[in-house]
């Protein structure tokens, strides 16, 4: 099992990560054009706002399964605190399965938002918008696996030490 997380971790994590801070790099960079274009140049560009928008969703998906993976989202700690080792086993398993179900939910409904919107384009960049869309079911099955990776790694659980409050 550590073989398949260190795939995942060195290859389809890794990947994504580059790509996430690629897409955010190029968001910033167009929203920074399109403030130059409009107010130095008087010349807005129609394509830099569209562009920011899709790669800052894109971002966003794609990140959210980088917070999973490395257990950065939100959890429910104190309920842990209060729970023996074996209570705290079932209700991460609790957790695990809500939030596989809920992304597998966003991911079903990601895809049929993306195949309906098949057909309509971004005015300014001339895309199908479904390019923007599908990042809803892919971030969601990333999610998946990087919540699956968090679950078999298994990490010990965090204990909070109320002097550095």
């Amino acid at each position: 099992m550590k073989a398949v997380l260190s795939i995942l971790d060195r290859g389809l994590f890794r990947g994504v990560s580059w790509l996430a801070q690629a897409l955010l790099l190029s968001a910033v960079l167009a929203a920074f054009y399109q403030v130059i274009a409009r107010f130095l140049l008087q010349s807005p560009a129609d394509w830099s706002e569209a562009w920011s928008r899709a790669a800052l969703i894109w971002t966003v998906m794609l990140g959210l399964c980088l917070a999973l993976r490395q257990g950065a989202m939100l959890s429910v700690d104190v309920a842990r605190l209060w729970l023996k080792a074996r209570a705290q086993r079932w209700l991460d398993g609790a957790v695990l399965l809500i939030c596989l179900v809920f992304f597998a939910l966003l991911a079903w409904v990601g895809g049929q938002m993306s195949w309906r919107v098949r057909f309509q384009t971004m005015p300014s960049l001339e895309w199908s918008i479904s390019w923007v869309y599908i990042a809803i079911p892919i971030g969601a099955v990333l999610a998946m696996l990087g919540l699956l990776a968090r679950w078999l790694d298994n990490p010990a659980p965090a204990v909070v030490d109320d002097t550095q409050l």
